[in-house]
């Protein structure tokens, strides 16, 4: 599938609005995501991305607006949804007093599989889980626990897979193999719809939805949603890093400053000059507060800065959302 176009729908969403008394969890969300495609789903702790989750699962009711899920209404239509749908939460969930191999053989019986032990004996082979198939699932390490909860979630071949922050506290060589796995089932036209919190990871989804607030901040491909920052960003050099901070904190057109070892990275606010033009300025800026060492350039922009634009209350749509 080519990202940027739906060629077949799998999730739609119009409106999709959940509330917990007062408080609007989800807000007016409308999405649309292809087949084979990976989708990200980014925001801060509290902005939504589990309750949306859970209502596109039809685990949780909407209180307005409505969703279609693999050509199914939800929630009225979620028992049909079911077994065509694999689930990962933030925390594992499986049997941790049966082995790595038990675990696959249930789940495998609770979806109705055919031909169970070689579903069970193909999913050890591809998810290199044959050597703990008998090793009990509470022994297994984090990056261990989180393969073999991808190997469940898929042991039924499902078309939509529907990850929440999977690879939370797994070191990075165990996400990289978990992700390279992922772009196999895409590969393969399994539809994977992922939230994270790790930029590294959301820059190799197909493409990206923030939530602030419950909102959609931002939509379009990683590519895209960087680009829209183009000329925004500064790369500060200085000796002294701490009243860098300080000043450029007083500066007007700066919105946020990062520090990456002695380097400032440093967004600029909507409408202030170009990165180009604002490198001068700044430069003189920090001079007149003292730091004549301090070497100002136009810097390039990262899904980091995304993200640190949307918290600062900017919405940003790419040209191929």
């Amino acid at each position: 599938m080519t990202p940027s176009r739906l060629d077949e729908t799998v999730i739609e969403s119009r409106s999709l609005t959940r509330r917990f008394g007062d408080l609007t969890a989800v807000d007016h969300l409308d999405l649309a995501v292809g087949r084979g495609e990976i989708f990200g789903c980014l925001g801060p702790n509290g902005s939504g991305k589990s309750t949306l989750m859970r209502m596109l699962l039809g685990l949780l009711a909407p209180s307005e607006g409505e969703a279609s899920v693999l050509g199914h209404s939800i929630p009225r239509d979620a028992e049909h949804l079911r077994p065509h749908v694999g689930y990962m939460t933030q925390r594992f969930s499986l049997y941790e007093d049966l082995s790595v191999r038990e675990n696959l053989d249930f789940a495998a019986e609770v979806f109705g599989v055919a031909r169970r032990r070689a579903r069970v004996d193909a999913c050890l082979q591809d998810y290199a889980l044959e050597p703990y198939a008998k090793t009990r699932a509470a022994a297994l390490s984090g990056g261990w626990k989180q393969r073999l909860a991808l190997a469940v979630a898929t042991v039924h071949r499902p078309e939509l897979l529907v990850l929440d922050e999977p690879t939370a506290g797994v070191d990075p060589q165990n996400r990289r193999e978990f992700w390279e796995r992922l772009f196999d089932l895409a590969a393969a036209g399994t539809t994977v719809f992922v939230s994270t919190h790790y930029m590294d990871e959301a820059v190799r989804c197909h493409r990206l939805c923030m939530l602030r607030d419950g909102r959609r901040a931002a939509h379009g491909t990683p590519r895209s949603l960087v680009a829209a920052l183009a000329r925004r960003v500064l790369d500060i050099h200085v000796d002294s890093v701490e009243p860098a901070v300080a000043a450029l904190s007083r500066a007007p057109e700066v919105a946020s400053t990062t520090q990456l070892g002695d380097t400032l990275h440093a967004l600029l606010r909507p409408g202030a000059p170009s990165s180009e033009e604002a490198a001068p300025q700044l430069q003189r800026f920090l001079g007149d507060a003292g730091l004549v060492q301090a070497r100002v350039r136009a810097g390039t922009p990262n899904l980091e800065d995304v993200f640190v634009a949307i918290l600062l209350g900017e919405r940003l749509e790419g040209a191929d959302a």
